[in-house]
């Protein structure tokens, strides 16, 4: 590779990298200027569904019961709701914990076909079957429901939309710069991405749990037929391609539960990044065309999405060390190495930069939404870009490594009236 063709690609990278995500700066001034005082839309008429609340159990005994009892505490009709539970190849007590607790509750053991994808397919097969649910929504084990979720959730389909997501909170944001990590993320998704979508009438995008589908979309699909490592992005990618448009409830709040140990955090992140590729390689091609020849946004939202920002900054950073490495044959010297270095400083600090203000703004919007001190919403500001940083490694190694589905282990147990409460109490100071 010459030096001249090193040189186009590192200033074009730029260029490239502005073009594809200057929108996602878009939306978080919108948000700031305009969004954040909109009024949600009403339903002009308002119906109460029936639902069925699905969950894809593995080995979650620890957590299972806190889910299912903040589902019924829900402010809305309780002869409305019915829980499914599929225990899939479980070792432990999952099932007979839901059982006791209300749950319908399946029994899946089939080690040939492993992932949340398989495991949801199975259980819808049944609950529809079984059922006159409306729409169903789904929800990690982990997770426990504000006590309005269902009543909101229920208004935003009642316009119409076929499938909706809610407000992605965390149980544990404070334990470590992992876990605030993860929270900032999801809560930037969901204020400064989702939430500007639904407002200027571009479609959503799923993630993994807390979302309403209906049960005509599923019926049409002829159950869930969504197997990849991140089959939350092959269902958005499925309903954006066909011209479905995914709503967003910020009153719908729900809370999740976020790794805390860097080696768990990166076997989860490599399979997203993996996941994320598997779907460029189905649905990219399907969604430029829908981009360009329909001139259809959301298509070119999820594309983005999907074909990570950090991935251009891999190629960047690799590009750069192979300057660098032509420089020093050319004229090996330490003072080579050293502007070589200093040259990646402005970028590093512009990088780091970003991704702070990206950090910065949710935790001053969401500032009473946050289950933290004053001092640790501060100080996990400074640690986001840490975090953000650590997916360039991520998104190089899910390139050439084969991943597989893995469970995540949950332990944090969070009492749903305990957390409401604590959020009232921050409001109120």
């Amino acid at each position: 590779m010459s030096m001249r063709v090193i040189l186009f690609i590192e200033n074009y990278l730029w260029l490239i990298f502005t073009v594809c995500y200057l929108y996602q700066f878009i939306y978080i001034l919108y948000m700031i200027i305009v969004g954040k005082n909109k009024e949600e839309i009403e339903p002009e008429e308002e119906q109460f569904h029936k639902y069925g609340i699905v969950v894809a159990a593995r080995n979650e005994e620890n957590v299972i019961g806190a889910l299912i009892d903040s589902i019924n505490k829900q402010n809305y009709p309780s002869e409305l709701i019915q829980i499914y539970i599929v225990a899939d190849n479980c070792s432990d007590q999952t099932a007979s914990v839901a059982a006791k607790k209300g749950a319908i509750v399946y029994e899946r053991n089939d080690r040939s076909r492993i992932g949340k994808g398989y495991a949801l397919n199975f259980l819808f097969e049944r609950a529809l079957k079984e059922s006159d649910c409306d729409a169903f929504i789904i929800f990690d084990a982990d997770n426990v429901v504000s006590p309005d979720y269902v009543k909101e959730i229920n208004k935003t389909f009642c316009r119409g939309y076929k499938a909706v997501l809610g407000y992605r909170n965390s149980k544990n944001y404070a334990t470590n710069w992992i876990s605030a990590g993860y929270s900032l993320w999801f809560l930037r998704d969901s204020e400064y991405l989702n939430h500007p979508r639904m407002n200027l009438g571009t479609s959503c995008l799923v993630a993994g749990t807390g979302f309403l589908i209906s049960r005509q979309i599923l019926e049409e699909n002829g159950g869930w037929n969504y197997f990849s490592l991140t089959e939350d992005v092959e269902f958005s990618a499925d309903m954006i391609i066909k011209g479905e448009k995914i709503g967003y409830c910020g009153k719908a709040m729900f809370f999740d539960e976020q790794p805390i140990s860097f080696k768990q955090s990166w076997v989860q992140r490599v399979r997203w990044a993996r996941g994320f590729y598997q779907n460029v390689w189905k649905s990219g091609s399907k969604l430029l065309k829908g981009a360009v020849l329909k001139r259809n946004f959301a298509c070119f939202d999820l594309l983005m999405s999907i074909f990570p920002a950090l991935l251009i900054t891999l190629i960047y950073l690799v590009i750069t060390i192979i300057k660098l490495l032509v420089n020093f044959a050319i004229a090996p010297s330490v003072n080579v190495l050293i502007l070589g270095v200093l040259h990646l400083l402005p970028f590093m600090i512009f990088g780091y930069l970003v991704m702070y203000v990206a950090g910065l703004i949710p935790t001053i919007t969401e500032w009473n939404q946050i289950e933290a001190t004053s001092s640790q919403k501060i100080l996990y500001t400074f640690t986001f870009p840490i975090f953000m940083f650590t997916f360039i490694p991520i998104a190089g190694e899910a390139l050439f490594k084969r991943v597989e589905w893995q469970p995540v282990e949950h332990t944090i147990v969070k009492d749903i009236d305990d957390l409401m409460n604590r959020f009232k109490a921050s409001v109120k100071e």
